[in-house]
């Protein structure tokens, strides 16, 4: 029966180890990420790719994805 007892008191110490061991949750760690403003969006004169206007390429009031279909123009 002792042994029994043994072992339970051993288990029942390996979790109460284990658990201190274990950080709570902070309440303020997890602030919420602001989003961006949305960003205006324009499709690619030659292939049609919807890309940010950020990040377009424009010329002669159209806008492209990349050198090379500027290059080449409206399709």
């Amino acid at each position: 029966m002792s042994k029994y007892l043994l072992i339970l008191v051993i288990v029942v110490l390996l979790y109460a180890l284990a658990r201190s061991g274990r950080k709570p949750p902070s309440q303020g760690a997890a602030a919420p990420r602001r989003l961006s403003k949305p960003q205006a969006m324009v499709a690619c004169a030659h292939c049609g790719l919807h890309l940010p206007q950020t990040d377009a390429l424009a010329q002669d009031g159209q806008f492209y994805c990349c050198s090379a279909h500027r290059d080449q123009g409206p399709a």
